[in-house]
């Protein structure tokens, strides 16, 4: 178990530390269904939600690059109301507890979604995601609405470039705790349109920055920290532990290796397998869970023969 928000009267408590970061598995997580199991993450943060409805950004929404990608979407969504009508029931039976994400507009609509949040079954937190330029003088009154109009724990996902400023801000707001960090913006060439796109960036070399990030917001800040940012192997996920993280987010090695995800949530989780001495390569795989193992298992062991095949006991030879 761990608790990735302050103590109080609902702090909000994983039984794994690793989730699915916002915008990587869509509202529900049902289009990874067939691709990892969802019932090892710790929960799953939802695709960014307002009140009003967005429509998708225009033009290139993808660029490759180097060593990641760029992301330009709009933050598309139907609208607060619209997705917990299409939701609700799926969430209620959801394989992983669920985090809606919040985008933090303007304090009356930051209040309007997390009340209508409340009472969602299999809605176990919000998490508000700032924008890049927030002050802690516009932070604080965002923070403030959703604390005081929902009995949901709250989480700020705070951007990575003003972590420490951010995340004060938030805890002084009440948030119960923060995310560092949002994905930074950057602008790169379509290669297609030739045209410059701006939006967010991911990949892994995003580690070594958000790593140094988490690290200060827990030295300074008096909240649980969650890590997000470049994790793309156990050993990622457990540095952000050891600077200072109690959970960690994962995003883009979903898009490309889902199962990864799962590898990550089930080694920090406890539930993958060491390798026994010895083993055979078709024994033993890295990141193999016992759930595998025991469906390996089923696969190569051949059937007890009916009853009726059996052959009888021979019979007692004579001395």
């Amino acid at each position: 178990m761990v608790e990735i928000t302050r103590g109080g009267k609902n702090p909000l408590i994983l039984e794994n530390p690793v989730m699915a970061a916002a915008g990587t598995v869509g509202f529900d997580g049902a289009a990874y269904r067939e691709l990892l199991d969802l019932s090892k993450l710790g929960a799953l943060v939802t695709n960014p939600v307002t009140w009003q409805a967005r429509r998708v950004a225009r033009g290139t929404r993808v660029v490759p690059l180097p060593a990641g990608v760029l992301v330009h979407t709009g933050l598309p969504n139907p609208g607060i109301r619209r997705v917990i009508t299409r939701y609700r029931e799926r969430w209620a039976h959801s394989l992983a507890p669920v985090i809606v994400h919040v985008v933090a507009t303007s304090p009356a609509e930051v209040a309007q979604c997390v009340a209508a949040l409340e009472g969602c079954a299999g809605v176990i937190g919000v998490e508000i995601g700032l924008h890049d330029q927030a002050t802690p003088a516009e932070i604080v009154p965002l923070v403030q609405a959703a604390v005081s109009h929902s009995a949901l724990p709250v989480l700020v996902r705070v951007p990575l470039y003003s972590a420490v400023e951010s995340a004060r801000a938030a805890a002084e707001a009440g948030a119960g705790g923060v995310v560092v960090a949002a994905p930074p913006r950057g602008t790169a060439r379509d290669p297609l349109s030739g045209q410059l796109v701006g939006g967010r960036v991911y990949g892994p070399w995003l580690k070594a920055q958000a790593l140094r990030a988490v690290g200060q917001v827990a030295r300074l800040v008096d909240i649980p920290v969650t890590g997000c940012g470049g994790i793309h192997s156990p050993d990622d996920a457990r540095d952000f532990l050891e600077a200072g993280a109690v959970a960690v987010q994962v995003d883009t090695v979903t898009w490309v290796q889902p199962h990864t995800l799962e590898i990550i949530a089930r080694n920090l989780g406890g539930l993958e397998l060491t390798r026994v001495a010895g083993a055979l390569p078709d024994e033993w795989q890295p990141g193999m869970g016992n759930t595998k193992r025991l469906l390996r298992q089923r696969r190569v062991v051949p059937p007890a023969p009916p009853a009726e095949d059996v052959p009888p006991a021979p019979p007692d030879l004579p001395e």
